[in-house]
């Protein structure tokens, strides 16, 4: 099942957030454009560990109505990126987060050229929250350049979950 596709949607519902929203002092920006030859959503940004910060990310809902999905048929997250290899985040949230900075997170690597990543949700682990991962319940998938001070650059041309 596709969850977005450039090539066909103009990202609406996804945002940037940052974390000047808790006092760091990153930045970025999200775009769509075309990044060698595909359309993609492009988040770029230096990820500053001044204040206490350290993370930018492009995040979206969903479901529509800002509700949650039913994810539980699917065995992961399928992504196509395009980086600088740099290390980034897929951090997913259900009904079941009640903190901003609680998730379930996958680690992946955007290389140059164009490449579709499988991130298993067995291999998500939860960050900061007790509660086991329920499917049943997803509601917000962010990618995220977090932890260290970079200049981050990664595009997304599709995401789906994959059987």
């Amino acid at each position: 099942m596709i969850l977005d596709d450039f090539a066909e949607s103009e990202g609406r519902g996804w945002r940037l957030i940052s974390d000047p929203v808790m006092g760091g002092v990153s930045e970025g920006t999200a775009r769509i454009e075309t990044v060698a030859g595909r359309r993609a959503l492009r988040m770029r940004g230096r990820v500053s560990l001044e204040n206490e910060g350290g993370f930018v990310q492009i995040a979206r809902d969903l479901a529509e109505d800002g509700g949650t999905v039913d994810l539980s048929a699917y065995a992961g997250l399928e992504l196509d990126v395009l980086g600088a290899g740099e290390e980034y985040g897929a951090h997913l949230r259900t009904a079941d987060v009640a903190r901003p900075w609680q998730s379930w997170r996958a680690v992946f690597r955007a290389e140059p050229g164009w490449r579709r990543l499988r991130l298993p949700f067995a291999e998500f682990r939860p960050h900061r929250i007790d509660a086991p991962l329920d499917l049943t319940r997803a509601r917000r998938l962010g990618l995220v350049a977090i932890g260290r001070a970079f200049e981050a650059d990664l595009a997304l041309a599709r995401v789906a979950v994959y059987a």
